[in-house]
């Protein structure tokens, strides 16, 4: 696999290809890119040049120019923005004499960050994901124990809000925080319901709707409409 190749679009951003080599595949295969950054992934046949490759790239300027046009810009957090996170609109400080993060009030809507100014960004980040954490594995309390997973990690994917292996062990994507609440405890519901079907049948799916109960199409809806735009800050 390669990345030492880019594309230069219209707007001189330099966007990095980078290129896989299959054995059993035939054709080349364009995969845009534009969340957590804006990439460009291929796979192309073993025989074919990268040279070829580049070119055929270039035939297909207009199509992913127009992709990236309508990915959404990333948005840089400073001290006095507002940012929703679990279901709360909150108003970010900054005080760097404070060694912690912590809320400055009862109802969680003014959230102070320590430290120095160049890890705002950082520590803000890291905060937002021990919250939803914590948020998970309360959601999960509420449903029967033989749906629990083993263990429960965040990571930052760009493809799937959540996975659930055969061992009973758990991801999420830590940009559900971002989601409003219900649309996150249905991705808690979606792979808890994992734990007793390990495909999407039917039978899948009408846990899904027991576990969630009224409303699941409406949270499952949104998440498609909207999902690209989770991925907005950091």
């Amino acid at each position: 696999m390669s990345s030492d190749n880019f594309f230069t679009l219209s707007s001189g951003c330099q966007v990095p290809v980078v290129i896989e080599t299959r054995r059993g595949a035939r054709n080349v295969t364009l995969r845009p890119k534009t969340a957590p950054n804006l990439e460009i992934h291929i796979s192309k046949p073993w025989l074919t040049s990268t040279a070829f490759v580049m070119r055929f790239l270039e035939s297909k300027r207009k199509w992913i120019e127009s992709i990236f046009a309508r990915a959404p810009r990333k948005e840089h957090l400073k001290p006095n923005d507002t940012i929703e996170f679990l279901g709360r609109t909150v108003r970010l400080v900054h005080d760097s004499g404070m060694r912690s993060n912590k809320y400055m009030n009862d109802d969680k809507t003014v959230l102070c960050i320590g430290g120095g100014i160049d890890m705002f960004e950082r520590r803000v980040r890291d905060f937002i994901k021990s919250e939803l954490l914590m948020e998970i594995k309360s959601i999960i309390k509420t449903t029967p124990k033989q749906y629990w997973p083993k263990n429960i990690s965040l990571r930052d994917t760009t493809t799937r809000w959540g996975s659930c292996s055969s061992n009973g062990n758990m991801s999420f994507s830590w940009r559900m925080a971002f989601a409003p609440y219900e649309v996150m405890r249905y991705v808690v519901m979606h792979e808890l319901a994992h734990r007793e079907h390990m495909n999407h049948s039917p039978e899948f799916w009408a846990t899904v709707s027991k576990l969630y109960g009224f409303g699941v199409e409406r949270a499952k809806r949104w998440l498609n409409q909207n999902g690209c735009n989770l991925h907005t800050y950091f």
